[in-house]
């Protein structure tokens, strides 16, 4: 997670870098399958924003509280940890919500 992490940081707020994300967290599934079940609850918290917004107007005051929110979440996840500490982000990322 530390490269999407990195990525994430140095990217604009915008539904663009959600979509690009959730494509990162495909490949991420995809060569890690240890990983698949967290990127595939990353993905679908991040693709249920992208759909509400989508073709809709984005506060931009919603777009920097939700790309904070994401990039506070992918920060505490420890893909280098133990069972109990992955099944810990599991459900971490399974009760978020990135935007209200």
């Amino acid at each position: 997670m530390n490269d999407l992490h990195t990525w994430l940081s140095e990217q604009h707020h915008g539904l663009r870098t959600f979509r690009t994300f959730q494509q990162k967290l495909e490949m991420l599934g995809r060569d890690d399958p240890g990983q698949r079940g967290l990127c595939r609850l990353l993905s679908s918290l991040v693709g249920s924003y992208v759909e509400a917004f989508d073709e809709a107007p984005l506060p931009v005051e919603v777009a920097d509280d939700t790309y904070h929110r994401l990039l506070t979440l992918v920060a505490s996840l420890d893909l280098n940890g133990d069972a109990s500490r992955r099944l810990a982000d599991i459900n971490r990322v399974a009760e978020s919500e990135l935007w209200q």
